[in-house]
């Protein structure tokens, strides 16, 4: 039988040890004392995203179709743990993320998705601001400033 998991060490996506989304949001003061539970149901919901857009670290299925049942599911499972959790503005803030990454992807803009994630991720882990709404909003309407808007985030 064929494992649907990745065999070997997972290797961080740009080659560095910098933080994914999962441990973003997890080391925000909105995790406090729940850090692990937000940073697994984090990594479910960014590996369902994988499965969708880009290359998934943990789950390897035999056929495309199979990627995006199995991605469905971890969206489903990390949103449904939140939930539980009671954090429904995280819950609101990640299907923001889901729906958003999905736009930048289908326009074929990676660097815009990827930005997405560290701005929701940050969201998730410290609560969003009136620039992360206009940030969201410009990546909405198919602004050619969104990636302007959601990197000057970090500096703030």
């Amino acid at each position: 039988m064929r494992s649907l998991l990745v065999d070997g060490p997972l290797e961080p996506l740009d080659g560095a040890h910098a933080p994914g989304p999962a441990q973003l949001a997890a080391s925000g003061p909105r995790a406090d004392g729940r850090g692990d539970d937000y940073e697994l149901l984090i990594e479910a919901i960014y590996e369902g995203y994988l499965l969708h857009y880009e290359a998934p670290r943990i789950v390897a299925p035999s056929e495309a179709d199979l990627g995006v049942l199995a991605g469905d599911r971890l969206y489903a499972l990390g949103l449904a743990r939140l939930v539980e959790l009671g954090d429904i503005d995280a819950v609101i803030e990640l299907a923001d993320v889901i729906t958003l990454g999905a736009l930048a992807q289908g326009d074929g803009k990676r660097e815009l998705a990827a930005a997405v994630w560290v701005a929701g991720a940050r969201a998730v882990g410290w609560g969003s601001s009136p620039s992360h709404d206009r940030a969201k909003a410009l990546v909405r309407s198919g602004s050619p400033d969104a990636l302007q808007a959601l990197r000057a985030l970090d500096a703030v």
